[in-house]
């Protein structure tokens, strides 16, 4: 037991060095700016910059209707799926695994080479290709928290409760399981906001004005700076951590309109 222990402790502070060192690093590098003392003035720099507010507003407002789409379209085909059509989920969990196998660079020249004539040539349209492109990207992890939440909560005895009194089947997945999959929902929503953020190559293709293109445009011409965005995208993903954490406390269990 006490071998076990040590090894224990040991990996964990091992893998504590590992991220917390080059984390340290990074931050006192971004507040090196100012020659022989620390300084802000890498951040202030950032925050002073209007394109830093525009990409990051941008990339907010593209996450949040990926978002959303997202649960509209995967929620009732998980739910159609767990309910009526068991065994076609296999082909589900072998269609979320076309991201991976397709890379993003093909994903983007295939938009580009289908809708160059007519989305692409307006501003809103390229907006609209780039906010299907992360739909796709975050297909696997978004379906697999909302199959994960499914699995944990008896969706046949809700169903068959709700429509006892009454209810027709857009109250059901309006009122029964979007909320019985809260945790499950914000725990997608989580992964698609930091890939939406951090998202680089279809939104630079797509010549969309992103944070991720930002990022590297900052990187190939400060010196500073890189380091000091990259802390407030560090803090930025906590926060969204600790968001989830809040909104989901207390719903680990319980079952609206689920039996008492």
């Amino acid at each position: 037991m006490n071998t076990q222990r040590f090894w224990s402790w040991f990996w964990l502070i091992l893998g504590t060095i590992y991220f917390v060192v080059p984390l340290i690093a990074t931050i006192d590098f971004s507040l090196r700016a100012r020659k022989g003392t620390l300084s802000l003035d890498a951040y202030a720099n950032i925050f002073d910059d209007p394109k830093f507010f525009e990409s990051f507003t941008f990339s907010a407002v593209t996450a949040v209707a990926a978002i959303a789409l997202s649960w509209l379209l995967i929620v009732p085909t998980a739910y159609w799926v767990h309910l009526k059509l068991p065994r076609f989920r296999p082909v589900m969990e072998l269609l979320t695994l076309l991201p991976f196998v397709i890379p993003a660079v093909v994903l983007v020249f295939g938009l580009i080479r289908t809708y160059s004539m007519t989305l692409l040539n307006t501003r809103t349209g390229g907006w609209v290709l780039l906010t299907a492109a992360y739909i796709v990207l975050s297909f696997p992890y978004m379906y697999r928290a909302i199959d994960t939440g499914m699995r944990a909560i008896n969706i046949r005895t809700l169903t068959e409760a709700a429509q006892s009194l009454g209810a027709d089947w857009q109250t059901v997945i309006f009122r029964v399981i979007f909320p019985n999959l809260r945790v499950a929902l914000l725990n997608g929503a989580f992964i698609t906001f930091a890939i939406v953020m951090g998202e680089f190559t279809i939104a630079a293709l797509l010549a969309q004005p992103a944070f991720g293109p930002y990022m590297n445009l900052l990187s190939s011409s400060k010196v500073y700076e890189p380091s000091a965005l990259a802390v407030i995208s560090f803090a930025l993903t906590w926060g969204a951590i600790g968001i989830v954490q809040l909104l989901g406390q207390g719903t680990g269990q319980k079952q609206v309109g689920g039996p008492r």
